[in-house]
């Protein structure tokens, strides 16, 4: 038996309850403490979610001696600061993606966590369900033949105005809120690819009335091994799409949601010997990633989404803000 891993949140976040209060319930973990902006919506979130106890601020959280690791799910912007300052207590963290503005501060996030001990990890919890590693399986497995090439895609509708994916200040935009998964997508290929890949173009489009907000990107990656990529995002289309397609010289494999499977966990095969389609099962992707999280916590073993990865992840979202014309995202700063 392994003793429950005790958590504290940070915030009362909307996503919360998918990507860490059904995980805590069915891996066992503890919701120890809770702290948001608003006490009386980190009440109701306790009360609604079974999190131990509230507490009046975030630095009240991360200072719990019961709580061993933090979950943040703020705003992009407020990822850094507050991982750094559960980093400073001696906790562990997992962290919402992207893990903090800019390549130089997801440095300065990775360079403390190793100094200090303890694990930080971003939170690409698409890698490790089912519906991905299978679609890594078939790559391998020599059924889609030579890779030739690899298409990520993230559209959704557009949030509200006062959404702060929309806040420059909040380290918002399109391809901190999706385009890290295209492009992260695209990286998790490099080892059969010959390495991690390189951008050598990039569009997009500012929202309009928000300058240096970027709407949509469009990225093209290439692989050391001459395979090409795209990874696009885009945070005002009709539609929600967000697919993740290998094409080989043998055939080719779609996924057809893969950051959010267990809405669909369908993943179509097409080769010569016909088309298929395989389901890999409803069972949330951040539950695996909980588990992942606790086995590194508890037993050391490794997580691919560790601070290094995260690094390489801002590197490469910087270079497309570069390509695009904007700035990266500015930091936060407590006094802001």
């Amino acid at each position: 038996m392994t003793d429950p891993l005790r958590i504290g949140v940070l915030g009362a976040s909307r996503i919360s309850p998918t990507s860490i209060v059904e995980p805590a319930r069915l891996t066992g973990a503890r919701l120890v403490a809770v702290a948001a902006r608003d006490r009386g919506r980190a009440e109701n979130f306790a009360e609604q979610h079974g999190v131990e106890r509230v507490h009046q601020t975030y630095a009240d959280v991360i200072s719990d001696p019961e709580v061993e690791a933090i979950y943040n799910p703020l705003a992009n912007g407020l990822h850094a600061e507050w991982n750094l300052a559960a980093i400073a207590a001696g906790k562990h963290v997992l962290s919402e993606k992207p893990f903090a503005a800019d390549a130089p501060e997801a440095r300065e996030v990775r360079d403390a966590g190793k100094r200090a001990g303890v694990a930080v990890v971003d939170g690409f919890h698409y890698l490790y369900h089912p519906v991905t590693r299978r679609l890594h399986e078939l790559l391998g497995s020599g059924e889609l033949g030579e890779l030739q090439r690899v298409e990520t895609t993230m559209r959704i509708p557009a949030p509200a105005p006062e959404d702060p994916r929309w806040s420059l200040a909040l380290a918002g935009g399109a391809l901190m809120d999706l385009g890290c998964y295209s492009l992260h997508a695209v990286r998790a290929i490099a080892p059969w690819a010959g390495g991690e890949p390189r951008l050598v173009g990039a569009r997009g489009g500012e929202r309009a009335g928000l300058p240096g907000v970027d709407e949509w990107v469009d990225a093209d990656l290439v692989y050391p091994s001459g395979v090409t990529a795209s990874a696009q995002c885009h945070m005002a289309a009709e539609g929600r799409e967000m697919t993740y397609r290998l094409i080989g010289s043998k055939g080719q494999a779609t996924v057809a949601n893969f950051v959010l499977p267990h809405t669909d966990d369908r993943l179509f095969v097409k080769t010569a010997a016909g088309e298929r389609v395989e389901q890999l099962g409803t069972r949330s992707s951040y539950t695996y990633e909980l588990e992942a999280f606790t086995e590194l916590v508890r037993n050391g073993v490794p997580m691919p989404t560790d601070s290094d990865d995260a690094v390489r992840t801002m590197e490469l979202i910087d270079e497309s803000y570069r390509a695009i014309g904007l700035e990266s995202r500015p930091r936060h700063r407590p006094a802001d």
